[in-house]
């Protein structure tokens, strides 16, 4: 948890709250003003809000890439409904004898909205803006997902790894922002109940937000990188994040090349922003089933028969999507099933196939995407193949999983081989014994220009970043993600600390 991070959070708020009272204060005065629109304004900003966040993220996302101004546009439509209903609400109880009275004395229409209407209705109007702002706060740490930025990651990182300090971090500083603005905007509400709504006050507040905004600007101008830069997302897990940070010091180690790390992402939204021609990154760390399967929509059937499926999604990649992975780098992060270790002694389990006698008194568990019926790699299969019936099937969040299983919720589990909390959950991995589950060999997903693109600057990035391959066993990644994720040490010592041990950087 950084003061950065905190001022990015705030920054994603402001620009969202500023985007929303635009939009919102207007289309709530067109509401109150032309009943015919009135329906259609109110169910459009109805619907927004029922639109998961993450979703409307991905969406918007398609139009305007990776970065901010995605997170700012969801979050600025998020808040449209209390702005928009409360403008429409507070003008329309507006006392009808005030309305009659100023039309008797003659007054415009615009000057009856502008100087009679809106500042009556002001306190049910504000009251909107306090609620879309408190709001966004929270709405904010989906940020993290579509490298945004903010305090998101920290929350993610702290519900993974269950490390309560940096949850309470993230909590304690997120119910900061909120206490700070919502007490500035208490304040002024309180002023401009006593000013019976002057619109020279209201002026002079939107003005001061105005100069607060840009005054936070550069919190907001991250996303902004030099076209001689390899830029990279962080990942949302603690692997990925390594890989990413190894790149960087090894390329800026042996190359003239500076390697920019843009704010997390998760790995589907980090391969998004990858593809086509309005790319905001160079290259990420993926693996060979993931790509065939998440990114590439297809199955493990459909392989040509006698090519790996790192071959197959390779040349399906290229073909589509102008991306290729370079070598293997040597772990295998696939799917394998886990036991705590208490469990595997009580029932004498090395592998998978020793469930099936058991399986009737073990609950099973895992994150919500096992259990979809999307692709071959998923429970209901998984369960076929190996004659497996459990006494229950749960689902949880990807996040809570570990928590959950070493509190005893369930009894087995699907993990990702590499993880390092696997170790510190007491789990052991079952031997896939009649290997179901496909290879995931870790390797770097980049375009095919990239190294066109980097000719001038770094004419053998492509040879250095092969100086990895085969180096990486699944030993090694297990002990640095244990050493990160478990044992609190940085992204950044972990990965230096690889590099050094194996010869590959001369320096730091």
């Amino acid at each position: 948890m950084t003061w950065n991070l905190i001022w990015e959070h705030l920054f994603i708020v402001l620009a969202a709250g500023i985007l929303s009272i635009i939009i919102g204060l207007p289309l709530g005065i067109l509401a109150y003003l032309f009943p015919k629109a009135r329906p259609v304004i109110l169910r459009i900003v109805d619907i927004l809000q029922t639109i998961p966040a993450l979703a409307l993220l991905g969406i918007i996302m398609v139009f305007f890439g990776a970065g901010k101004v995605t997170v700012v546009t969801g979050i600025m439509l998020y808040s449209l409904l209390p702005i928009v209903r409360n403008t429409y609400l507070g003008l329309e109880q507006v006392d009808p004898g005030v309305k009659e009275a100023a039309l008797g004395m003659g007054m415009s229409r615009s000057y009856r909205l502008f100087r009679v209407e809106f500042p009556l209705a002001f306190p049910t109007i504000f009251t909107g803006i306090r609620i879309a702002v408190v709001n966004a706060i929270g709405t904010a740490v989906f940020a993290a997902f579509v490298g945004g930025g903010g305090i998101g990651g920290v929350l993610n990182r702290g519900i993974r790894v269950q490390d309560m300090s940096l949850i309470l971090k993230g909590t304690a500083a997120l119910m900061a922002i909120a206490i700070v603005l919502d007490l500035l905007m208490g304040l002024f509400e309180g002023k401009m109940r006593k000013s019976h709504g002057n619109m020279r006050n209201i002026a002079i507040a939107g003005v001061a937000l105005l100069v607060t905004f840009c005054i936070m600007l550069p919190f907001g101008m991250k996303d902004s990188t030099a076209s001689n830069e390899l830029v990279l997302y962080d990942g949302d897990y603690s692997e990925t994040q390594i890989m990413h940070h190894m790149v960087k010091m090894l390329v800026e180690d042996r190359t003239d090349l500076t390697v920019a790390i843009k704010d997390q992402m998760s790995q589907v939204n980090n391969y998004k922003a990858l593809i086509g021609d309005n790319h905001s990154c160079d290259m990420m760390i993926s693996y060979d089933g993931t790509l065939l399967t998440t990114f590439l929509h297809l199955d493990t059937a459909d392989v040509t028969e006698g090519v790996s499926i790192y071959q197959y999604a390779n040349k399906v990649a290229e073909q589509e999507q102008q991306v290729h992975l370079l070598g293997k780098l040597g772990f295998d992060n696939t799917y394998a099933i886990a036991v705590p270790e208490k469990i595997a002694e009580k029932y004498n389990l090395e592998k998978v196939s020793d469930l099936a006698s058991v399986a009737n008194q073990l609950v099973f568990g895992a994150e919500h995407e096992f259990f979809t019926q999307e692709g071959s790699m998923k429970f209901g299969p998984f369960t076929k193949f190996y004659g497996l019936k459990f006494k229950d099937s749960v689902s949880v969040d990807v996040s809570l999983k570990y928590a959950a299983v070493e509190s005893g919720s369930f009894d087995v589990t699907e993990v990702y081989a590499t993880d390092g909390l696997n170790r510190k959950a007491k789990l052991k991995v079952l031997k896939d014994d009649r290997k179901f589950f496909p290879d995931y060999n870790g390797a770097f997903l980049v375009r095919d220009d990239t190294f066109e693109k980097f000719s001038d600057a770094a004419p053998n990035l492509e040879q250095v970043l092969s100086l990895l391959e085969g180096q990486i066993s699944n030993e090694d990644m297990v002990e640095m993600t244990y050493r990160v994720d478990v044992l609190g040490e940085t992204v950044d010592t972990v990965a230096l600390d690889f590099l050094k041990d194996r010869g590959l950087i001369s320096h730091k």
